[in-house]
C-alpha cells in the first residue's frame, strides 16, 4: 500500500493578482508562496516520501525543488501535471472573464461545449492525463509513497474520479496553495486520506 501525494504549487504571482494565468511562463511564486513550499517540505519529512514529480510551469517546479531539496530527492518533470490550457482565457483577469463568459469554470466542471470552443483543455483531458501520470508512478514505485506537484484542476480531477462531486462542489472547493492531497492506493484502488493538509499554521481557526 502506498500513496500518491498531490501537491499544488506554493501561492503565486497570478493567486494574487487573481488572473487565469494558464500555462503562461514566467508567473513565479511571491515570498509568501516560498515559505508556504518550505512549511509543507517539513511535512512531508515525516511521510517517507520516495519520489518527487512536477507540472514544467515555474511555479510548480519551484515549489517541488524545495521540497525536493528539504527531503534530499531529485524532481522528474511530467508534462501530464501541467496547469489546465485555458485557451483564449489565458492572461485575462477572473473578473473580466466572468463578465463576458459567465461562470466559466461551472461550465468547465459540467463539461460544456462553450469550453471546448474557447480552446479551453476540457475537465475529461485532464483525468486522462492525470490518471495516466498517477498509473506511471504506481508502476514505477509500487507501494510508495510519492509527491505530485501540480495545479489546482488536475488535482480535483483525481479527486473527482474517487469522491462523486458535482460540478457546484468542484467549483466550491479550494485546493489552497501548497496544500498536501493525500489518496491511498492498494491494487489500483484508491481512497482519500488528506483534503487539504497543511501546516497549523495556516489555519485559522479563530
Amino acid at each position: 500500500m502506498g500513496h500518491i501525494i498531490f501537491l499544488r504549487h506554493g501561492q503565486a504571482k497570478n493567486n494574487t493578482e487573481r488572473i487565469l494565468a494558464g500555462r503562461t511562463e514566467g508567473v513565479p511564486l511571491t515570498d509568501v508562496g516560498i515559505k508556504q513550499a518550505e512549511h509543507t517540505a517539513q511535512l512531508l519529512e515525516h511521510m517517507n516520501v520516495s519520489a518527487i514529480y512536477s507540472s514544467p510551469i515555474q511555479r510548480a517546479k519551484h515549489t517541488a525543488e524545495i521540497v525536493g531539496k528539504h527531503n534530499s530527492l531529485d524532481v522528474t518533470i511530467d508534462d501530464r501535471l501541467i496547469e489546465l490550457d485555458m485557451g483564449k482565457f489565458t492572461g485575462v483577469p477572473y473578473d473580466e472573464i466572468f463578465t463576458s463568459h459567465g461562470n466559466v469554470f461551472m461550465k468547465f466542471y459540467n463539461g460544456e461545449l462553450e469550453i471546448a470552443h474557447n480552446g479551453v483543455e476540457t475537465f475529461s483531458e485532464v483525468k486522462k492525463r492525470v490518471l495516466g501520470i498517477v498509473d506511471h508512478v504506481i508502476e514505477k514505485h509500487p507501494d510508495e509513497n510519492v509527491v505530485l506537484v501540480t495545479h489546482m484542476d488536475p488535482i480535483k480531477a483525481m479527486l473527482s474520479t474517487i469522491v462523486d462531486l458535482s460540478p457546484t462542489n468542484l467549483f466550491e472547493l479550494i485546493i489552497e496553495n501548497a496544500s498536501l492531497n493525500l489518496f491511498r492506493e492498494k491494487d489500483r484502488k484508491f481512497s482519500l486520506s488528506g483534503l487539504n493538509v497543511m501546516h497549523p499554521s495556516r489555519f485559522d481557526l479563530r
